[in-house]
């Protein structure tokens, strides 16, 4: 049974949050980390732009006016607006049992331990499984709009988005699940041609996803999700979880990459 460490950290800038998983990563790499699934929040809401997005999309005055922030991830997809969710990060080596294989099977593997959490909140989930996209590579700007294969739906809604970058250091995927709040704020966050194109986008968005409370009727908080997502990966991926933290070097690895990448406009605002 293959041990994985346990993360879970408090809400957090976008930029800390995308240079953990990146520090986590290099170390796994280097063998001084062991497999992990790192569980957290984003304070305050951030705009998460695929790594290809051009940042063009943004709208930065009506962001600024919000507080929120803006990031670049390092996997791949179209923009989400984190806030009131349970992001996940799962970061390990490529020859781990559970992300053996190329995009698809391993991000198939995971998809099942996913679907087992959230079917363990209540919810009557099912996979998406036609292959409208690869994962994380829509073309639509909002990333929820549009459910690739492989991903958790419920009543036909898209419920967790989720993008996997394989790597040479190895493969990290992360994913959110919208708890509650409006989903069609991230519409207020990028650029819409005028008022008529922006509110319509927001009727699609509601029309293609969904969150946990809109499906249960019921908020469930942060710790019940996390709870089932430990479950889920658990029983699914014959693994066994030790809680942990991120080590001293780790944490200094990603304040160099929050300072050097993460936060910086080179990598932020590519067009």
């Amino acid at each position: 049974m293959s041990i994985w460490r346990l993360i879970h950290t408090s809400p957090t800038h976008g930029a800390w949050n995308m240079a953990a998983d990146e520090a986590i990563l290099e170390h796994i790499h280097r063998g001084e980390s062991p497999t992990t699934l790192r569980l957290y929040s984003w304070h305050p809401a951030c705009l998460s732009l695929g790594h290809a997005q051009s940042f063009k999309d943004v709208d930065m005055a009506r962001i600024t006016s919000h507080g929120w922030e803006v990031v670049r991830r390092a996997t791949g997809g179209r923009a989400i607006l984190h806030t009131d969710e349970l992001t996940y990060s799962i970061t390990g080596s490529a020859e781990e049992p559970a992300l053996v294989g190329g995009v698809l099977e391993s991000y198939n593997r995971l998809a099942q331990a996913l679907l087992y959490a959230v079917h363990s909140l209540g919810l009557p989930v099912e996979i998406k499984e036609e292959a409208q996209a690869a994962p994380g590579q829509n073309l639509n700007p909002i990333c929820f709009e549009v459910p690739s294969s492989y991903e958790i739906t419920v009543q036909g809604k898209k419920l967790i988005g989720s993008a996997q970058a394989r790597k040479k250091e190895g493969v990290l995927q992360h994913g959110s699940l919208p708890l509650t709040g409006d989903l069609t704020r991230i519409c207020q966050a990028l650029i819409f041609e005028n008022e008529d194109a922006r509110e319509k986008a927001g009727i699609r968005l509601l029309e293609h996803a969904t969150t946990v409370e809109s499906v249960l009727g019921r908020r469930v908080s942060f710790e019940e999700a996390g709870q089932a997502f430990v479950k889920g990966f658990e029983a699914q991926l014959g693994i066994q979880f030790e809680h942990g933290e991120m080590s001293p070097s780790e944490i200094k690895r990603t304040e160099e990459l929050v300072a050097e990448k993460y936060a910086h406009a080179s990598w932020t605002e590519r067009s």
